[in-house]
């Protein structure tokens, strides 16, 4: 069982910078065929200051952090344990290609269910831009098995 003692742990902040490559390859990758995403003239063209983030990139971005599964040895979370629980994601303001983005994570619960063979971690995160503006959050839970 995780102790519960790490309800309120952050894990360091990391500013990671948002890549053009990155955001054509992204687009392509989930089938996003709107040339906002992938044409920098397109994205100009429709009010956008450069390549727009599509909405589910940042989750990916942050995985781009040094060691992104640190948090877990940190508090005794077994990797090869671990199920992907939810996530949700709420936004703020558009984030674009060439924008510094911070991330901040805390764990906000840890629970359990089925008399503690799965056991529930609950982490929000809070993405900022380099103007200090709040981009996004979004919440994981993620699924430890036990037993």
């Amino acid at each position: 069982m995780l102790d519960r003692k790490f309800i309120g742990y952050t894990s360091a902040p990391c500013t990671l910078e948002v890549e053009k490559g990155r955001l054509r390859l992204f687009a392509i990758a989930i089938g996003q065929a709107d040339p906002v995403y992938s044409d920098e003239a397109a994205a100009r063209a429709a009010g956008h200051r450069s390549l727009p983030v599509p909405p589910t990139f940042l989750f990916c971005l942050e995985m781009d952090r040094p060691n992104p599964y640190g948090w877990f040895d940190d508090v005794g979370i077994p990797l090869p344990k671990v199920l992907h629980g939810e996530q949700q994601f709420t936004y703020h303001r558009m984030a674009y290609a060439g924008d510094q983005l911070t991330f901040t994570a805390a764990i906000v619960d840890i629970y359990d269910k089925k008399g503690g063979l799965l056991e529930f971690v609950v982490q929000d995160n809070q993405i900022t831009n380099q103007h200090q503006e709040l981009v996004a959050e979004f919440r994981r839970t993620i699924v430890v098995r036990h037993g």
